[in-house]
């Protein structure tokens, strides 16, 4: 089983989905988590929203800061936009995902970039299953 922390920014957006699209698209096989460096006060209600369509509920989700710990529980840690900010783990695999920040963006652009998340956490499932 792998562990696989996602982290943004605030965690009140595109980490929450990833979180929560991995973990749908791995059924229990690998374990998801989420943090950002300097997280928000709530998950974006936009974000919330483009959720809901899926039948995923992020309403209840509190953002949470990423710690060193978070980071050594991962195996994987998939990072968008924190740049430097993210704590280096050695032995831990890191990718970067370049994804538009959906705060104060349209629905139609979040869900644009929801389905872009799914279509890559999907493909990081199926990676992970080899």
């Amino acid at each position: 089983m792998t562990n696989v922390l996602f982290v943004c920014l605030q965690n009140a957006g595109r980490s929450q989905m990833s979180e929560a699209l991995f973990a749908r698209a791995a059924g229990g096989a690998h374990r998801a988590g989420s943090a950002g460096t300097t997280p928000a006060a709530h998950v974006h209600p936009e974000v919330v929203e483009v959720m809901g369509e899926l039948g995923i509920d992020l309403a209840d989700r509190v953002p949470r800061l990423l710690t060193r710990e978070l980071a050594e529980w991962a195996d994987v840690v998939v990072t968008m936009g924190c740049g430097d900010e993210c704590p280096f783990v050695p032995g831990v695999r890191y990718l970067d995902w370049e994804l538009e920040d959906p705060h104060g963006r349209s629905v139609d652009d979040v869900r644009a970039t929801r389905d872009e998340i799914d279509r890559r956490v999907r493909a990081l499932a199926a990676e992970l299953a080899a």
